[in-house]
């Protein structure tokens, strides 16, 4: 009977946190491709494609410390609780967004990054968090919860973002230093780790622990650090076939989504007269804040109604990658007024990644339980892999716009959205293939 009354409160805490965490995570999205060109140029990078090559490689170097240590904090709050990993991730994120604030070399932002991805698995260990509390019932709800706090976060960390970005410039006043106007994405990168550190005393005080010491797998005797990270990334192996499709088509989302977050900025900051949109860090910021408002919409609003319980989780899964990859591929086709025509394909990549990312984590923790995997190492292979993903994008789509942005006929900068746009097809046939147990959701 204690089930259902600790669970309401769980949520509401763990959904704070997850928010304020994600409000700093993506604080950074408005001016990080400035700042990284900034440093680029610093550093003597000044050809175009050069420039904006490493633009695709910062990114990276977040994801690939996700993709190393996802894994191993995922096993490890099986083992330990989900309450403290998630409270070391917000001590990371603390630290090291202050500190890429403060970066004056690409090499130095490079090493921040990395760090700082690799102390944070807050994602995948928030949703094992759901697992452990919830009903069959309850999962496609909670996910989509967890869902609207990605929304709330992408509508106001990138429009927070945009607006605390260069101070010196845009308030004057205290900010009317030559530190401040040597250091212009300081400020937002400042705030965003005093969020975390906000979050952080939120879950110390507030959120309690999900997963009973019962409940908590035992520690390996056996092994290094090198061989247990080896093991949590091709232990994937010995998960059932529908988690390993599963993690499989996220993995494909998610490469072809970061694809389009690489290059986004990079094209809307074009000039008009090169194709592009001639926009700056605030006029980003505002477009991410309606793909948050409309992700709050689907996933905090339709994902929790009465219809979205009553229609298929896997075909709306697929609607989510089709409709997302319509926007993706629409992209270039933009032209900078009306301002109201950019937003079409933005709030169709935002339906679709809406409707995509909860029913994708409902389905394959419904498919965990079912072959009786511990969720912290399904949700922690499934972030690790994602993470991969999130390698594989932005380095890819880096290299192919440095490659065709200048180029002419059909290989031009519309040719890394257009391969977003078929990433999200491939990803649906693959989805199409998959065989579900037979799980009984109203359990």
């Amino acid at each position: 009977m204690g089930q259902q009354q600790e669970p309401p409160s769980g949520m509401g805490i763990l959904f704070l946190v997850v928010l304020i965490d994600l409000i700093g995570l993506t604080l950074v999205i408005p001016f990080l491709t400035y700042f990284v060109q900034d440093l680029a140029m610093g550093d003597g990078f000044t050809k175009v494609g050069e420039r904006d090559l490493w633009v695709g490689i910062m990114l990276a170097a977040y994801t690939f410390g996700q993709f190393l240590f996802t894994p191993i904090l995922g096993s490890l709050s099986d083992r330990m609780g989900r309450r403290p990993i998630i409270m070391f991730g917000l001590v990371s994120n603390t630290i090291f967004f202050i500190a890429f604030g403060l970066s004056g070399s690409l090499w130095f932002a490079l090493i921040v990054r990395f760090l700082a991805g690799a102390g944070n698995g807050n994602i995948a260990v928030a949703r094992a968090y759901i697992g452990d509390i919830s009903t069959p019932a309850q999962l496609k709800g909670r996910m989509g919860m967890i869902g609207a706090a990605f929304g709330l976060g992408f509508m106001i960390g990138p429009f927070i973002g945009g607006v605390l970005t260069d101070p010196y410039t845009n308030f004057g006043g205290v900010f009317l230093t030559t530190w401040w106007q040597s250091h212009p994405y300081f400020l937002p990168c400042l705030v965003a780790g005093l969020l975390s550190a906000i979050s952080f005393v939120l879950a110390i005080r507030q959120l309690p622990e999900s997963l009973p010491l019962e409940s908590r797998t035992k520690a390996e005797s056996k092994g290094g650090f090198a061989k247990k990270i080896t093991r949590n990334l091709v232990g994937i192996q010995d998960l059932s076939s529908p988690v390993r499709i599963l993690i499989l088509v996220n993995s494909l989302f998610l490469v072809a989504f970061t694809i389009m977050h690489t290059t986004f900025i990079l094209f809307t900051a074009m000039p008009i007269e090169q194709g592009g949109l001639g926009y700056d860090a605030r006029a980003n910021g505002y477009i991410f804040a309606f793909v948050g408002l409309v992700g709050v919409l689907v996933q905090g609003g339709f994902m929790r109604s009465k219809m979205a319980e009553r229609l298929d989780t896997r075909k709306m899964m697929v609607f989510g990658l089709l409709v997302c990859g319509l926007g993706l591929g629409w992209i270039p086709y933009l032209t900078p007024e009306p301002f109201i025509f950019v937003l079409l394909p933005m709030a169709c990549i935002a339906l679709g990644n809406g409707l995509f990312q909860p029913t994708q984590s409902t389905l394959v923790t419904l498919e965990a339980r079912s072959s009786q995997s511990d969720l912290g190492r399904v949700m922690g292979a499934q972030e690790g892999y994602g993470a991969l993903s999130r390698i594989i994008g932005p380095v890819l789509a880096a290299f192919v716009w440095a490659e065709t942005v200048d180029g002419s006929g059909i290989w031009t900068y519309h040719t890394v959205f257009r391969l977003s746009c078929f990433l999200t097809v491939v990803a649906a046939l693959a989805q199409l293939s998959l065989r579900l147990s037979p799980i009984q959701e109203d359990e």
